[in-house]
Order: C-alpha cells, then sequence, then structure tokens
C-alpha cells in the first residue's frame, strides 16, 4: 500500500482542527451567544462551577509537557525573591549615599547577596553534573526573582535547561528571563503548584526566605515526617540564618518533634557541599563526562 499510515490514520478530526476550522454562524457569533464549542469558550471555562476542570488542567499541563521532554528528576530550589545578586546589591550600596537607612539595608542585601551567588553556582554544578547521570537532574525554582532566578540563571548559563513554576500574583508575578521557555509554566492554584513541586523532586534546597518560603519548607519536611511522601533530603543553606529563625533544638527538648526528625534536615554553606550531600544519599555515580570543572564565572 502506498500510504501505509492511513492504516494507523485518525477516524475523527482533532479538537484543534475542528476549533479552527469553525466558523460560526454570524447570528450566533456574539458574546452573549452559546453556540461556541465548549472548549473554546473562555467564558464557560472560567465558571465558578468550572473550578474542578481548571486545576485538572493545572495539573495536566505541566505533568504532560515534563513528560514529553524526558524530565523525571528535579532538584528544587528555594528562598526568598527579594535577595539580590551581589553586583545589583553593590550598585544599591554606592546608591545608597549618606542614607542611615536606605545604607543599612544596602549592606544587609550585600551580605545576603552570597546566598544568590551560592544558588547561582549550585544550579550550574548540578546542570555541568546531570548529563553523567543515569537520569539526569534539572533545577526547577518558583520561577520568580531573587534566588528563584538565581537557580535559573546557573543552569542556563553552562546551556543547560530548567524549570519555572511561576504563579499569578498582585506583584512578582513576571518569570525571570532565564527559565526554559518551554519548561516555564504558569499556576492559579498554589496547591498545584506545590504538588508539581515535589512530583519529581529528589531534594528540596532551600536557601534564606519570608513567609512563603518557609510555608514550601515546613510543608515538605511534614509531608515526609508523616510518610505522606517518600523521604527526600532537604538541605538548608546557611546555619547561622536558619538556627537563628528557627530553634530546632527546642523543638526537639519540648518533644514537639522527634529527635530523629532532625535526620530529615542538612545544613549546608556551599554549592559544594549541597551537591556532595545528594551524591552520597542518592550514591550517585557519575561518569567522566559529567565531572568536568564548574566553569561558570561568578
Amino acid at each position: 500500500m502506498d500510504k501505509p499510515s492511513e492504516l494507523v490514520a485518525r477516524n475523527f478530526p482533532t479538537a484543534e482542527e475542528e476549533a479552527l476550522a469553525l466558523t460560526p454562524p454570524s447570528r450566533y457569533g456574539g458574546p452573549e451567544s452559546a453556540y461556541r464549542l465548549a472548549f473554546t469558550d473562555e467564558a464557560f471555562l472560567l465558571r465558578e462551577e468550572l473550578r474542578p476542570v481548571r486545576m485538572q488542567l493545572e495539573l495536566l499541563k505541566p505533568e504532560m509537557v515534563q513528560r514529553e521532554l524526558h524530565i523525571e528528576s528535579t532538584i528544587v530550589i528555594f528562598g526568598s525573591a527579594r535577595i539580590l545578586s551581589e553586583e545589583q546589591a553593590r550598585a544599591a550600596l554606592l546608591a545608597a549615599g549618606d542614607d542611615a537607612v536606605a545604607l543599612k539595608r544596602a549592606q544587609s542585601q550585600l551580605a545576603m547577596s552570597r546566598y544568590y551567588e551560592e544558588a547561582r553556582r549550585f544550579s550550574s554544578l548540578v546542570t555541568q553534573r546531570s548529563p553523567g547521570l543515569e537520569y539526569p537532574i534539572h533545577v526547577v525554582t518558583g520561577g520568580g526573582p531573587g534566588i528563584m532566578e538565581a537557580g535559573n540563571r546557573g543552569a542556563h548559563e553552562v546551556g543547560g535547561r530548567s524549570i519555572g513554576l511561576n504563579i499569578v500574583l498582585p506583584h512578582e508575578q513576571e518569570p525571570n528571563p532565564y527559565i526554559t521557555p518551554e519548561l516555564c509554566f504558569q499556576f492559579h492554584y498554589f496547591a498545584l503548584r506545590k504538588m508539581h513541586f515535589l512530583m519529581r523532586a529528589i531534594a528540596l534546597v532551600c536557601f534564606p526566605g519570608g513567609f512563603g518560603t518557609l510555608d514550601e519548607l515546613f510543608e515538605v519536611l511534614t509531608l515526609v515526617q508523616t510518610k505522606k511522601v517518600r523521604h527526600r533530603p532537604v538541605l538548608l543553606f546557611g546555619r547561622a540564618f536558619w538556627e537563628k529563625l528557627v530553634n530546632f533544638d527546642h523543638l526537639v527538648e519540648s518533644g514537639m518533634i522527634g529527635a530523629q526528625d532532625m535526620e530529615l534536615i542538612h545544613f549546608v554553606e556551599s554549592a559544594e557541599e549541597a551537591w556532595d550531600v545528594i551524591v552520597r544519599l542518592y550514591g550517585l555515580m557519575p561518569t567522566d563526562s559529567g565531572m568536568g570543572e564548574l566553569s561558570v564565572d561568578v
């Protein structure tokens, strides 16, 4: 047969083909008309009763795209959207001039900028080591500025792919420019975004942050502690910051958590130390091709 593909050709047009080909009668083409196809009717899809459908779509879209692009294992990088790069922090320090309040804030920003640079270095390190592993690992962030930008930037600078799970907010909703475009997603529902953070994660790497970072950190710790998800390491960058913010010893001593729960947490100070923890815990055996020197200039 000249066209063997005819044996497996579709018998019905696709939804996309019908949506593109359909020309509604002029009498029923207005915005008040109910004639349009349900799956092309935005007003219908945005109705309150359609929330379960929208949630399903928000679960399915990132899942299907990542499967198609062979994303199987990820490392999640969390942290403050307010932490600046060293370059930005130094510029802010110069701009502060003699303003005591602005100067103090700029000095704090410069001190915290080391976490931006470590997140950037860590992401570069993961991305460079990844091709030498049996199952490549991709960095995923919340897609915004600060530490999230640093995570995507580090992967981008060494020619790798990374994922951004952005969310619609009154502010900070513009995705940073370093996310791989086909892996840049936008969410409406926080719960589904959090679920996608964990679906492929082999580790959570948490940098200093505020309410959002703490929310994500403690949710993961709770899920692992209660065995709702499989055990995965939680790495906290900057022991001094975290131990000042959260009195973990008090939680143990007061019986609010067990001493064994502290084994879920690993304090690290550098990109190399963080990667070594993951390599050791998972017994990763990279090939020579994945063990080149970290070449990105940060």
